[in-house]
Protein backbone atom coordinates (compact mmCIF):
# COMPACT_ATOMS: atom_id res chain seq x y z
CA UNK A 1 0.00 0.00 0.00
CA UNK A 2 1.33 3.98 -0.81
CA UNK A 3 2.03 5.48 2.37
CA UNK A 4 1.17 9.00 2.68
CA UNK A 5 4.22 11.62 3.18
CA UNK A 6 3.15 13.07 6.58
CA UNK A 7 1.49 16.86 6.34
CA UNK A 8 3.16 19.63 7.64
CA UNK A 9 2.14 21.22 10.80
CA UNK A 10 0.19 24.61 10.45
CA UNK A 11 1.15 27.01 13.05
CA UNK A 12 -1.34 27.80 15.73
CA UNK A 13 -3.49 30.21 15.04
CA UNK A 14 -3.59 31.68 18.58
CA UNK A 15 -0.15 32.35 18.27
CA UNK A 16 -0.73 34.38 15.29
CA UNK A 17 -3.78 36.15 16.90
CA UNK A 18 -2.08 37.00 20.03
CA UNK A 19 1.51 38.38 18.03
CA UNK A 20 -1.28 40.91 16.26
CA UNK A 21 -2.86 41.83 19.06
CA UNK A 22 0.50 42.86 20.52
CA UNK A 23 1.20 45.67 17.78
CA UNK A 24 0.13 48.63 17.53
CA UNK A 25 -1.75 50.41 14.42
CA UNK A 26 1.67 51.97 12.82
CA UNK A 27 3.74 48.76 13.82
CA UNK A 28 0.61 46.44 12.30
CA UNK A 29 0.65 49.25 8.73
CA UNK A 30 4.43 49.23 8.83
CA UNK A 31 4.37 45.10 9.01
CA UNK A 32 1.13 44.68 6.14
CA UNK A 33 3.68 47.16 3.78
CA UNK A 34 6.75 45.32 4.83
CA UNK A 35 5.17 41.37 3.33
CA UNK A 36 3.00 43.18 0.36
CA UNK A 37 6.32 42.47 -2.08
CA UNK A 38 6.19 38.83 -1.05
CA UNK A 39 2.22 38.42 -2.56
CA UNK A 40 2.45 36.77 -5.65
CA UNK A 41 0.54 39.25 -8.27
CA UNK A 42 -2.73 37.25 -7.57
CA UNK A 43 -2.75 37.50 -3.68
CA UNK A 44 -1.32 40.94 -3.96
CA UNK A 45 -4.60 42.26 -6.43
CA UNK A 46 -6.92 40.81 -3.91
CA UNK A 47 -5.53 41.91 -0.81
CA UNK A 48 -5.30 45.59 -1.98
CA UNK A 49 -8.95 45.78 -3.78
CA UNK A 50 -10.18 44.17 0.05
CA UNK A 51 -7.78 46.95 1.41
CA UNK A 52 -9.21 49.55 -0.39
CA UNK A 53 -13.17 47.92 0.03
CA UNK A 54 -12.75 48.22 3.85
CA UNK A 55 -11.30 51.31 4.12
CA UNK A 56 -14.33 53.07 1.66
CA UNK A 57 -16.33 51.53 4.14
CA UNK A 58 -15.09 52.43 7.80
CA UNK A 59 -15.89 55.56 9.85
CA UNK A 60 -12.92 57.65 8.20
CA UNK A 61 -14.71 59.11 5.31
CA UNK A 62 -11.66 58.02 2.95
CA UNK A 63 -12.71 57.18 -0.50
CA UNK A 64 -10.61 56.26 -3.69
CA UNK A 65 -9.89 58.60 -6.53
CA UNK A 66 -12.79 58.20 -8.83
CA UNK A 67 -11.85 57.75 -12.41
CA UNK A 68 -12.02 60.89 -14.66
CA UNK A 69 -14.54 61.10 -17.56
CA UNK A 70 -11.98 60.61 -20.41
CA UNK A 71 -10.31 57.48 -18.42
CA UNK A 72 -14.37 56.17 -18.28
CA UNK A 73 -14.03 57.15 -22.17
CA UNK A 74 -10.96 55.15 -22.83
CA UNK A 75 -12.48 52.08 -20.70
CA UNK A 76 -15.74 51.73 -23.21
CA UNK A 77 -13.14 52.18 -26.29
CA UNK A 78 -10.75 49.60 -25.08
CA UNK A 79 -13.77 47.07 -24.53
CA UNK A 80 -15.49 47.59 -28.14
CA UNK A 81 -11.69 46.86 -29.28
CA UNK A 82 -11.54 43.84 -27.34
CA UNK A 83 -14.79 42.54 -28.77
CA UNK A 84 -13.74 43.18 -31.96
CA UNK A 85 -10.79 40.67 -31.23
CA UNK A 86 -12.42 38.67 -29.06
CA UNK A 87 -9.72 38.69 -27.05
CA UNK A 88 -8.72 40.92 -24.02
CA UNK A 89 -5.29 40.97 -21.68
CA UNK A 90 -6.45 39.90 -17.94
CA UNK A 91 -4.01 42.58 -16.59
CA UNK A 92 -5.56 45.41 -18.51
CA UNK A 93 -9.37 44.10 -17.79
CA UNK A 94 -8.09 44.02 -13.94
CA UNK A 95 -6.45 47.42 -14.19
CA UNK A 96 -10.38 48.75 -15.41
CA UNK A 97 -12.14 46.82 -13.45
CA UNK A 98 -10.36 47.89 -10.39
CA UNK A 99 -11.40 51.36 -12.23
CA UNK A 100 -15.38 50.46 -11.83
CA UNK A 101 -14.85 49.38 -8.07
CA UNK A 102 -13.08 53.02 -6.98
CA UNK A 103 -15.85 54.72 -9.04
CA UNK A 104 -18.40 52.71 -6.85
CA UNK A 105 -16.91 53.39 -3.86
CA UNK A 106 -16.43 56.80 -4.15
CA UNK A 107 -20.23 56.94 -5.25
CA UNK A 108 -19.98 57.75 -8.62
CA UNK A 109 -22.83 54.91 -9.80
CA UNK A 110 -22.67 56.53 -13.12
CA UNK A 111 -19.34 55.96 -14.01
CA UNK A 112 -19.40 52.85 -12.26
CA UNK A 113 -22.12 51.18 -14.46
CA UNK A 114 -20.61 52.93 -17.59
CA UNK A 115 -17.40 50.92 -16.93
CA UNK A 116 -19.41 47.50 -15.43
CA UNK A 117 -21.45 47.53 -18.46
CA UNK A 118 -18.41 47.59 -21.16
CA UNK A 119 -16.55 45.07 -19.57
CA UNK A 120 -18.51 42.47 -17.60
CA UNK A 121 -21.61 42.47 -19.67
CA UNK A 122 -19.64 40.91 -22.73
CA UNK A 123 -16.56 38.83 -20.68
CA UNK A 124 -19.97 37.54 -19.05
CA UNK A 125 -21.64 37.02 -22.71
CA UNK A 126 -18.40 35.09 -23.84
CA UNK A 127 -18.08 38.11 -26.73
CA UNK A 128 -14.10 38.71 -25.04
CA UNK A 129 -12.25 35.80 -24.06
CA UNK A 130 -9.37 36.30 -21.37
CA UNK A 131 -7.58 32.94 -21.73
CA UNK A 132 -8.58 31.48 -18.80
CA UNK A 133 -8.96 27.79 -19.29
CA UNK A 134 -12.51 27.41 -17.38
CA UNK A 135 -13.27 30.37 -14.80
CA UNK A 136 -12.78 33.86 -15.73
CA UNK A 137 -11.76 33.84 -11.83
CA UNK A 138 -8.36 31.91 -12.62
CA UNK A 139 -7.15 34.96 -14.25
CA UNK A 140 -8.40 38.27 -12.68
CA UNK A 141 -7.01 39.71 -9.61
CA UNK A 142 -9.98 41.35 -8.86
CA UNK A 143 -13.60 39.22 -7.94
CA UNK A 144 -15.67 39.30 -11.01
CA UNK A 145 -18.58 37.94 -8.80
CA UNK A 146 -18.05 41.57 -6.45
CA UNK A 147 -18.02 43.70 -9.46
CA UNK A 148 -20.91 42.27 -10.40
CA UNK A 149 -22.29 42.98 -7.16
CA UNK A 150 -21.21 46.55 -7.26
CA UNK A 151 -22.67 46.99 -10.45
CA UNK A 152 -26.60 46.01 -9.32
CA UNK A 153 -26.44 48.39 -6.79
CA UNK A 154 -25.12 50.78 -9.24
CA UNK A 155 -28.09 50.33 -11.37
CA UNK A 156 -30.38 50.31 -8.54
CA UNK A 157 -28.84 54.16 -7.39
CA UNK A 158 -29.09 55.09 -10.81
CA UNK A 159 -32.90 54.02 -12.07
CA UNK A 160 -35.62 56.12 -12.06
CA UNK A 161 -38.26 54.66 -9.18
CA UNK A 162 -40.97 53.72 -11.36
CA UNK A 163 -38.13 51.10 -13.46
CA UNK A 164 -36.07 50.23 -10.59
CA UNK A 165 -37.03 46.77 -10.47
CA UNK A 166 -36.75 46.23 -13.78
CA UNK A 167 -33.57 47.36 -14.19
CA UNK A 168 -31.82 45.85 -11.68
CA UNK A 169 -33.78 42.66 -12.96
CA UNK A 170 -32.20 42.86 -16.17
CA UNK A 171 -28.82 43.80 -14.35
CA UNK A 172 -28.71 40.72 -12.29
CA UNK A 173 -29.46 38.69 -15.98
CA UNK A 174 -26.65 40.78 -18.30
CA UNK A 175 -23.97 39.72 -15.86
CA UNK A 176 -25.55 36.46 -14.74
CA UNK A 177 -22.20 34.41 -15.33
CA UNK A 178 -20.13 36.81 -13.49
CA UNK A 179 -21.67 35.56 -10.11
CA UNK A 180 -24.97 34.18 -9.03
CA UNK A 181 -27.11 35.90 -7.04
CA UNK A 182 -29.19 33.06 -4.88
CA UNK A 183 -30.37 36.01 -2.16
CA UNK A 184 -30.22 39.64 -4.41
CA UNK A 185 -31.81 41.67 -1.45
CA UNK A 186 -29.26 40.60 1.14
CA UNK A 187 -26.40 41.09 -1.37
CA UNK A 188 -27.48 43.99 -2.32
CA UNK A 189 -27.43 45.49 1.04
CA UNK A 190 -24.04 43.52 2.07
CA UNK A 191 -22.66 45.39 -0.80
CA UNK A 192 -24.28 48.89 -1.09
CA UNK A 193 -22.10 51.89 0.84
CA UNK A 194 -25.35 53.59 2.28
CA UNK A 195 -29.66 52.77 2.60
CA UNK A 196 -30.79 52.29 -0.56
CA UNK A 197 -33.32 54.53 -1.48
CA UNK A 198 -36.84 54.11 -1.51
CA UNK A 199 -36.53 50.50 -0.67
CA UNK A 200 -40.21 49.36 -0.33
CA UNK A 201 -41.14 50.55 -3.81
CA UNK A 202 -38.68 48.51 -5.13
CA UNK A 203 -39.71 45.55 -3.04
CA UNK A 204 -43.14 45.65 -4.53
CA UNK A 205 -41.52 46.02 -7.96
CA UNK A 206 -39.31 42.73 -6.96
CA UNK A 207 -42.16 40.98 -5.61
CA UNK A 208 -43.75 41.58 -8.84
CA UNK A 209 -41.10 40.85 -11.59
CA UNK A 210 -40.17 37.46 -9.68
CA UNK A 211 -43.55 35.82 -9.43
CA UNK A 212 -44.09 36.64 -13.09
CA UNK A 213 -40.97 35.21 -13.67
CA UNK A 214 -41.93 32.25 -11.68
CA UNK A 215 -45.21 31.32 -13.05
CA UNK A 216 -43.33 31.84 -16.86
CA UNK A 217 -41.29 29.01 -16.07
CA UNK A 218 -41.10 25.68 -16.96
CA UNK A 219 -42.36 24.06 -13.50
CA UNK A 220 -40.38 21.03 -11.72
CA UNK A 221 -39.84 20.24 -8.61
CA UNK A 222 -35.96 20.91 -9.18
CA UNK A 223 -35.64 24.62 -7.25
CA UNK A 224 -34.56 27.08 -9.41
CA UNK A 225 -32.77 30.44 -8.92
CA UNK A 226 -36.05 32.64 -9.40
CA UNK A 227 -37.98 30.26 -6.93
CA UNK A 228 -35.11 31.39 -4.23
CA UNK A 229 -35.76 34.95 -5.08
CA UNK A 230 -39.17 34.65 -4.62
CA UNK A 231 -38.61 32.75 -1.29
CA UNK A 232 -36.44 35.91 -0.09
CA UNK A 233 -38.79 38.64 -1.10
CA UNK A 234 -41.53 37.15 0.49
CA UNK A 235 -40.29 36.68 3.81
CA UNK A 236 -38.79 40.17 3.89
CA UNK A 237 -42.57 41.47 2.67
CA UNK A 238 -44.94 38.51 4.47
CA UNK A 239 -42.87 36.96 6.86
CA UNK A 240 -42.67 33.40 7.98
CA UNK A 241 -46.92 33.32 6.98
CA UNK A 242 -46.33 34.49 3.93
CA UNK A 243 -43.87 31.09 2.83
CA UNK A 244 -46.46 29.02 4.33
CA UNK A 245 -49.10 30.55 1.57
CA UNK A 246 -46.43 29.83 -1.16
CA UNK A 247 -45.75 25.83 -0.01
CA UNK A 248 -49.38 24.94 0.18
CA UNK A 249 -49.64 26.51 -3.27
CA UNK A 250 -46.80 25.22 -4.84
CA UNK A 251 -46.40 22.09 -2.82
CA UNK A 252 -42.80 22.09 -4.12
CA UNK A 253 -40.13 20.37 -2.01
CA UNK A 254 -37.80 23.78 -2.06
CA UNK A 255 -40.87 25.87 -1.03
CA UNK A 256 -41.78 23.44 2.05
CA UNK A 257 -38.38 23.08 3.28
CA UNK A 258 -37.96 26.47 3.24
CA UNK A 259 -41.15 27.36 5.37
CA UNK A 260 -40.26 24.26 7.76
CA UNK A 261 -36.18 25.84 8.02
CA UNK A 262 -37.49 29.68 8.99
CA UNK A 263 -39.82 28.19 11.59
CA UNK A 264 -36.50 26.46 13.30
CA UNK A 265 -34.72 29.28 13.11
CA UNK A 266 -37.49 31.50 14.45
CA UNK A 267 -37.65 28.82 17.34
CA UNK A 268 -40.87 28.36 17.25
CA UNK A 269 -40.83 24.91 17.81
CA UNK A 270 -44.81 24.28 18.67
CA UNK A 271 -45.47 26.16 14.85
CA UNK A 272 -42.34 24.18 13.64
CA UNK A 273 -43.85 20.69 14.45
CA UNK A 274 -47.38 21.67 12.84
CA UNK A 275 -45.82 23.02 9.66
CA UNK A 276 -43.56 19.68 9.49
CA UNK A 277 -46.57 17.53 9.63
CA UNK A 278 -48.56 19.43 7.40
CA UNK A 279 -45.90 19.60 5.09
CA UNK A 280 -44.63 16.25 4.53
CA UNK A 281 -48.49 15.45 3.90
CA UNK A 282 -48.31 17.92 1.51
CA UNK A 283 -45.15 16.61 -0.37
CA UNK A 284 -46.05 14.39 -3.66
CA UNK A 285 -44.42 11.35 -4.52
CA UNK A 286 -41.39 11.77 -2.63
CA UNK A 287 -40.59 8.98 0.18
CA UNK A 288 -37.03 10.88 0.69
CA UNK A 289 -38.06 14.29 1.66
CA UNK A 290 -41.17 13.20 3.12
CA UNK A 291 -39.04 11.27 5.51
CA UNK A 292 -36.48 14.13 6.02
CA UNK A 293 -39.52 16.53 7.31
CA UNK A 294 -41.12 14.07 9.63
CA UNK A 295 -37.82 13.66 10.81
CA UNK A 296 -38.11 17.68 11.39
CA UNK A 297 -41.67 17.22 13.47
CA UNK A 298 -39.92 13.96 15.72
CA UNK A 299 -37.01 16.89 16.06
CA UNK A 300 -39.80 19.61 17.25
CA UNK A 301 -41.27 17.41 19.52
CA UNK A 302 -37.73 16.30 21.36
CA UNK A 303 -37.61 19.88 21.89
CA UNK A 304 -40.45 20.47 23.10
CA UNK A 305 -39.96 17.86 25.37
CA UNK A 306 -43.20 16.11 24.57
CA UNK A 307 -44.33 12.50 25.55
CA UNK A 308 -45.47 11.59 22.14
CA UNK A 309 -41.65 11.22 20.59
CA UNK A 310 -40.97 7.72 20.45
CA UNK A 311 -44.89 8.03 18.29
CA UNK A 312 -43.33 10.58 15.72
CA UNK A 313 -39.91 8.83 15.49
CA UNK A 314 -42.00 5.76 14.75
CA UNK A 315 -44.14 7.11 12.07
CA UNK A 316 -41.02 8.63 10.26
CA UNK A 317 -40.31 5.38 10.04
CA UNK A 318 -43.41 3.56 8.89
CA UNK A 319 -43.32 6.82 5.98
CA UNK A 320 -39.75 6.53 4.67
CA UNK A 321 -38.28 3.15 6.24
CA UNK A 322 -34.17 3.16 6.50
CA UNK A 323 -32.05 2.30 8.88
CA UNK A 324 -30.91 5.49 10.86
CA UNK A 325 -34.98 6.00 11.35
CA UNK A 326 -35.59 2.33 12.70
CA UNK A 327 -32.60 2.72 15.56
CA UNK A 328 -34.47 5.76 16.38
CA UNK A 329 -37.73 4.49 17.33
CA UNK A 330 -35.75 1.36 18.72
CA UNK A 331 -33.94 3.36 20.65
CA UNK A 332 -36.80 4.88 22.53
CA UNK A 333 -37.18 1.64 24.16
CA UNK A 334 -35.34 1.09 27.69
CA UNK A 335 -36.21 -2.60 28.79
CA UNK A 336 -35.77 -5.64 26.79
CA UNK A 337 -39.56 -6.23 27.04
CA UNK A 338 -40.16 -2.78 25.22
CA UNK A 339 -37.96 -3.40 22.44
CA UNK A 340 -39.29 -6.99 21.64
CA UNK A 341 -42.31 -5.28 21.39
CA UNK A 342 -41.23 -2.51 18.76
CA UNK A 343 -39.02 -5.29 17.12
CA UNK A 344 -42.04 -7.66 16.33
CA UNK A 345 -44.11 -4.69 15.40
CA UNK A 346 -40.80 -3.58 13.12
CA UNK A 347 -41.06 -6.90 11.58
CA UNK A 348 -44.35 -6.75 10.01
CA UNK A 349 -44.13 -3.40 8.48
CA UNK A 350 -40.42 -3.62 7.23
CA UNK A 351 -39.85 -3.52 3.61
CA UNK A 352 -39.06 -7.27 2.14
CA UNK A 353 -35.57 -5.54 0.29
CA UNK A 354 -34.92 -3.84 3.53
CA UNK A 355 -31.99 -6.54 3.97
CA UNK A 356 -30.17 -4.53 6.19
CA UNK A 357 -32.70 -3.20 8.50
CA UNK A 358 -34.10 -6.71 8.80
CA UNK A 359 -30.87 -7.85 9.73
CA UNK A 360 -30.91 -5.79 12.31
CA UNK A 361 -34.47 -6.75 13.98
CA UNK A 362 -33.82 -10.56 13.03
CA UNK A 363 -30.53 -10.38 15.49
CA UNK A 364 -32.24 -7.82 18.19
CA UNK A 365 -34.86 -10.88 18.00
CA UNK A 366 -31.92 -13.33 18.44
CA UNK A 367 -32.66 -14.92 15.26
CA UNK A 368 -29.55 -15.88 14.24
CA UNK A 369 -30.14 -18.60 11.85
CA UNK A 370 -32.73 -16.01 9.29
CA UNK A 371 -29.56 -12.95 9.65
CA UNK A 372 -26.91 -15.62 8.48
CA UNK A 373 -28.92 -16.63 5.64
CA UNK A 374 -29.61 -12.47 5.12
CA UNK A 375 -25.69 -12.83 4.61
CA UNK A 376 -25.26 -16.12 2.66
CA UNK A 377 -27.43 -14.64 -0.01
CA UNK A 378 -26.39 -11.28 -0.14
CA UNK A 379 -24.16 -10.13 -3.50
CA UNK A 380 -20.77 -10.17 -2.90
CA UNK A 381 -20.59 -6.78 -4.87
CA UNK A 382 -22.38 -4.10 -3.91
CA UNK A 383 -21.87 -3.46 -0.16
CA UNK A 384 -21.37 -0.09 -0.61
CA UNK A 385 -25.47 0.11 -0.89
CA UNK A 386 -27.40 1.28 1.76
CA UNK A 387 -29.44 -2.23 2.60
CA UNK A 388 -26.48 -4.46 1.98
CA UNK A 389 -26.61 -6.34 5.64
CA UNK A 390 -22.69 -7.11 5.19
CA UNK A 391 -21.34 -4.03 6.85
CA UNK A 392 -23.70 -5.04 9.71
CA UNK A 393 -23.80 -8.13 10.20
CA UNK A 394 -20.31 -9.73 8.85
CA UNK A 395 -18.43 -7.74 12.45
CA UNK A 396 -21.61 -8.26 14.86
CA UNK A 397 -20.95 -11.65 13.72
CA UNK A 398 -17.65 -11.57 14.90
CA UNK A 399 -17.78 -10.02 17.54
CA UNK A 400 -20.73 -12.32 18.74
CA UNK A 401 -18.74 -16.21 17.72
CA UNK A 402 -15.20 -14.41 18.91
CA UNK A 403 -14.96 -12.68 22.00
CA UNK A 404 -18.34 -11.57 22.68
CA UNK A 405 -17.51 -7.57 22.53
CA UNK A 406 -19.40 -6.67 19.32
CA UNK A 407 -18.14 -2.49 20.24
CA UNK A 408 -14.46 -4.26 19.61
CA UNK A 409 -15.22 -5.45 15.85
CA UNK A 410 -18.44 -2.94 15.01
CA UNK A 411 -17.66 0.69 13.26
CA UNK A 412 -20.78 3.09 13.11
CA UNK A 413 -22.31 2.98 9.71
CA UNK A 414 -21.86 6.48 8.33
CA UNK A 415 -25.75 6.81 7.30
CA UNK A 416 -27.14 10.42 8.41
CA UNK A 417 -30.23 11.75 8.16
CA UNK A 418 -30.35 14.94 9.76
CA UNK A 419 -34.04 16.96 9.10
CA UNK A 420 -33.90 18.98 6.57
CA UNK A 421 -35.29 21.50 8.96
CA UNK A 422 -32.08 21.42 11.03
CA UNK A 423 -29.69 24.14 10.73
CA UNK A 424 -26.33 23.72 9.39
CA UNK A 425 -25.26 24.95 12.73
CA UNK A 426 -22.98 21.95 14.53
CA UNK A 427 -24.10 22.91 17.72
CA UNK A 428 -28.18 23.27 16.46
CA UNK A 429 -30.21 20.87 17.91
CA UNK A 430 -30.38 17.60 16.39
CA UNK A 431 -32.46 13.56 16.89
CA UNK A 432 -30.11 11.36 18.46
CA UNK A 433 -29.82 7.77 16.94
CA UNK A 434 -28.76 5.36 19.22
CA UNK A 435 -25.09 3.00 18.58
CA UNK A 436 -25.76 -0.19 17.58
CA UNK A 437 -24.27 -1.92 20.66
CA UNK A 438 -26.70 0.24 23.18
CA UNK A 439 -29.20 -1.43 21.22
CA UNK A 440 -27.82 -4.52 21.44
CA UNK A 441 -27.47 -4.48 25.13
CA UNK A 442 -31.16 -3.36 25.85
CA UNK A 443 -32.33 -6.34 23.95
CA UNK A 444 -30.12 -8.93 25.78
CA UNK A 445 -27.89 -9.80 22.41
CA UNK A 446 -25.59 -12.86 23.66
CA UNK A 447 -23.63 -15.58 21.95
CA UNK A 448 -25.04 -18.20 20.96
CA UNK A 449 -24.91 -21.57 22.72
CA UNK A 450 -25.76 -23.67 20.07
CA UNK A 451 -23.17 -25.55 18.04
CA UNK A 452 -25.56 -25.59 15.18
CA UNK A 453 -26.39 -22.16 14.61
CA UNK A 454 -22.97 -21.06 15.79
CA UNK A 455 -21.94 -23.52 12.31
CA UNK A 456 -24.46 -21.65 10.29
CA UNK A 457 -23.35 -18.22 11.25
CA UNK A 458 -19.43 -19.77 10.70
CA UNK A 459 -20.37 -20.76 7.05
CA UNK A 460 -22.35 -17.84 6.48
CA UNK A 461 -19.18 -15.34 7.26
CA UNK A 462 -17.17 -18.00 5.17
CA UNK A 463 -19.78 -17.46 2.18
CA UNK A 464 -19.37 -14.03 2.40
CA UNK A 465 -15.56 -13.77 2.41
CA UNK A 466 -15.97 -16.03 -0.50
CA UNK A 467 -17.89 -13.89 -2.53
CA UNK A 468 -16.63 -10.54 -1.87
CA UNK A 469 -13.33 -12.16 -3.19
CA UNK A 470 -15.46 -13.72 -6.39
CA UNK A 471 -17.12 -9.97 -6.60
CA UNK A 472 -13.68 -7.97 -6.47
CA UNK A 473 -11.42 -9.84 -8.54
CA UNK A 474 -13.92 -11.05 -11.56
CA UNK A 475 -14.96 -7.53 -11.90
CA UNK A 476 -11.07 -6.12 -11.05
CA UNK A 477 -12.36 -3.60 -8.49
CA UNK A 478 -8.69 -3.05 -6.93
CA UNK A 479 -9.47 -0.95 -4.67
CA UNK A 480 -11.68 -3.19 -2.28
CA UNK A 481 -9.50 -5.82 -2.62
CA UNK A 482 -8.14 -4.55 1.27
CA UNK A 483 -11.75 -5.51 2.60
CA UNK A 484 -12.09 -8.44 0.89
CA UNK A 485 -8.95 -9.75 2.23
CA UNK A 486 -10.08 -8.78 5.53
CA UNK A 487 -13.08 -10.62 5.56
CA UNK A 488 -11.31 -13.54 5.14
CA UNK A 489 -8.69 -13.39 7.68
CA UNK A 490 -11.48 -12.23 10.75
CA UNK A 491 -13.13 -15.56 9.68
CA UNK A 492 -9.86 -17.44 10.39
CA UNK A 493 -8.87 -15.54 13.17
CA UNK A 494 -12.51 -16.15 14.64
CA UNK A 495 -12.33 -19.40 14.18
CA UNK A 496 -9.47 -19.82 15.56
CA UNK A 497 -8.68 -23.99 14.32
CA UNK A 498 -6.75 -25.40 12.19
CA UNK A 499 -9.37 -26.10 9.46
CA UNK A 500 -10.07 -22.14 9.39
CA UNK A 501 -6.47 -21.55 8.79
CA UNK A 502 -6.80 -24.42 6.04
CA UNK A 503 -9.21 -22.75 4.33
CA UNK A 504 -7.76 -19.37 4.26
CA UNK A 505 -4.76 -20.91 2.87
CA UNK A 506 -6.68 -22.91 0.42
CA UNK A 507 -8.55 -19.36 -0.15
CA UNK A 508 -5.44 -17.32 -0.89
CA UNK A 509 -3.83 -20.37 -3.14
CA UNK A 510 -7.36 -19.91 -5.16
CA UNK A 511 -6.24 -16.20 -5.77
CA UNK A 512 -2.15 -16.39 -6.00
CA UNK A 513 -2.02 -15.10 -9.32
CA UNK A 514 -3.80 -11.68 -8.09
CA UNK A 515 -0.70 -9.79 -6.90
CA UNK A 516 -2.34 -6.59 -5.63
CA UNK A 517 -4.79 -9.07 -3.40
CA UNK A 518 -1.64 -10.81 -2.48
CA UNK A 519 -0.14 -8.16 -0.75
CA UNK A 520 -3.51 -7.08 1.15
CA UNK A 521 -3.45 -10.24 2.40
CA UNK A 522 0.30 -10.14 3.76
CA UNK A 523 -0.05 -6.62 5.32
CA UNK A 524 -3.40 -7.34 6.85
CA UNK A 525 -2.50 -10.84 8.18
CA UNK A 526 0.25 -8.97 10.39
CA UNK A 527 -1.33 -6.97 12.08
CA UNK A 528 -2.84 -7.97 15.74
CA UNK A 529 -6.54 -8.18 14.49
CA UNK A 530 -8.27 -7.17 11.12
Amino acid sequence: MRRRSPSKPAPDPSVTDAALEALNADELRTFIRDMMPWFDDALLARFTSEVVDRAARNASEWTPQSPADNLVDEIEGFAEAAKRIGYAEPWEVDAYLREGSSAFLSKRYPGAVKIFEALLIPIARAEIDLGQHEMVEEVLGVDPADCAAQYVVSVYMTSPTKERGESVLSAIDAVHGMGRMWEPLRELERVALEPLPELDAFLSQWRRLVQTRVENQRRSDWDSETDRWLREVVRRTEGISGLADVARASRRTGDLQAWCRALVEAGDWSAALEAHIEAAELVQNNEHVRGHLLDGAALAAQELGRGDLAKHLEHAWRQAPSMVRLRRWLGTATTKKDIDVLVAEACAACPKDANRQQALLHVLGEEFVAAAHLLRNAPGLDWSRREHPGHLLFPLFVGLLGTGDVEEWFVEEDESEAPLARLRDPDAPQLGTPPLVVLLEVAGVAQPDDLATRSKIFSALRCAAEQRLVGVTENKRRRHYGHAALLAIACARVDGSPEGGAWLARLRDRYRRFSALQREFKAIGGRRQP
